[in-house]
């Protein structure tokens, strides 16, 4: 007797259609959630679970990041303790929050994965393994530069910096790949551009230096942008080596949620390997030290690591379900609800003109959005008018 292989509709990483099979037994644990609170109307229950798993995902995104956020901040940026000591040891926070970030990755990954294929396994092939290994690289590069960034600029330059991906992808293109984009794209860049250095240059509270040589100051926010300028750069190289990932490999062959496990898996063991190996480094010791003495930021550490390895979860899973349109206003308007939430939080304060670089800044990204999703439209009507003619 043979045995029948599941249907293609249960595996939730090869069907991105948002109305799933309702008879489906192999779903991951959020489409049950979400398919559990929509049983009620039987008729529309494929839209009630669509709807409901829109809410989750979105709701989980939110939730997940906008504490990842507050508590990075916090453990990045504030005194600890009575003697005041702000915790240095980033590679170690890094490493934490990738191996939990690769263990939920891991179930998630089984449970929304049934196939007895090659999807079945976290590195399908070596040619593959290895492209994932050079992303592991650059994603492991590009933290610490962030993290050494903030101590020449506040955490809303760095919200605000981050938000600005397309610059890094879009340099790496045209310079490496000779690509051309249309014009909007172009002018994009440049009010988002202008939008961080108008942030950058109108501070709220301008710092004096402290009996030292003039133009200490500035060189230290200058030196912090330039350690942010090199972040978002291996930044452009991780998102510009995934997409070359799928592009190269059959559909179906590697997945969100296998590449989301791989990668924190090989980041953490290239990560584990400095600080235990590198007989130069004290980092390890020196975060035990601190933990030890500071219990509390232990807390923090556990809630950092466990909000980023499930907003992960959230985002692939909305990726999968929902598309990249959706996934992109989710994340822009959770991005600016960050800089809000911290500046409430903790107390900064924003002038006219960085409200002003604020606007620029997110009104490029809505703008590059909007555009992005009315070609979409666009190559769908196309698509289906083409499909049309053919009947």
């Amino acid at each position: 007797m043979t045995r029948r292989k599941p249907s293609s509709s249960t595996n939730a990483n090869r069907n991105p259609n948002p109305n799933p099979n309702p008879n489906s037994t192999n779903k991951d644990p959020i489409t049950a959630v979400a398919d559990s609170v929509a049983h009620s109307a039987e008729e529309a229950k494929d839209h009630g679970s669509s709807i409901f798993q829109l809410v989750i995902c979105v709701g989980g995104i939110y939730a997940s990041f906008l504490t990842w956020a507050l508590l990075q901040e916090r453990i990045t940026t504030t005194t600890y303790g009575p003697d005041k000591i702000i915790f240095r040891a980033t590679l170690v926070l890094n490493t934490v929050q990738s191996l939990f970030a690769a263990l939920t990755g891991y179930v998630y990954f089984r449970y929304s994965n049934s196939s007895p294929s090659s999807t079945a396994r976290v590195f399908p092939t070596l040619s593959i393994s290895l492209r994932l290994l050079l992303v592991s690289i650059t994603q492991s590069l590009a933290s610490p530069f962030g993290y050494a960034s903030l101590r020449h600029i506040d955490y809303i330059t760095y919200i605000l910096a981050k938000s600005c991906k397309l610059l890094p992808v879009m340099f790496l293109h045209v310079t490496l790949f000779r690509r051309k984009y249309p014009i909007y794209k172009y002018a994009v860049v440049a009010l988002v551009t202008a939008g961080v250095a108008v942030f950058t240059l109108y501070p709220a509270n301008p710092k004096t230096p402290k009996k030292t040589r003039a133009g200490d100051t500035e060189k230290n926010v200058m030196w912090g942008m330039f350690l942010l300028s090199v972040n978002l750069l291996f930044d452009g190289l991780t998102n510009t080596i995934q997409d070359d990932i799928f592009a190269r490999t059959p559909k179906g062959v590697v997945s969100g949620p296998q590449m989301m496990t791989a990668l924190n898996t090989l980041s953490s063991v290239l990560t584990l390997s400095y600080l235990l190996l590198n007989p130069w480094s004290t980092e390890l010791t020196d975060a035990l030290m601190f933990v030890t003495q500071h219990p509390k930021i232990a807390l923090d550490i556990l809630g950092f690591a466990v909000c980023g390895g499930l907003g992960q979860v959230f985002i692939f899973h909305t990726l999968s379900k929902f598309g990249s349109l959706v996934l992109v206003t989710v994340t822009v308007t959770r991005k600016m609800l960050s800089m809000i939430f911290s500046v409430v939080a903790f107390g900064h304060s924003l002038s006219g003109m960085q409200w002003l670089g604020v606007g620029l800044v997110f009104g490029g990204v809505g703008a590059e959005a909007e555009m992005k999703r009315q070609g979409e439209v666009a190559k769908r009507r196309a698509k289906e008018a083409a499909h049309g003619k053919k009947e």
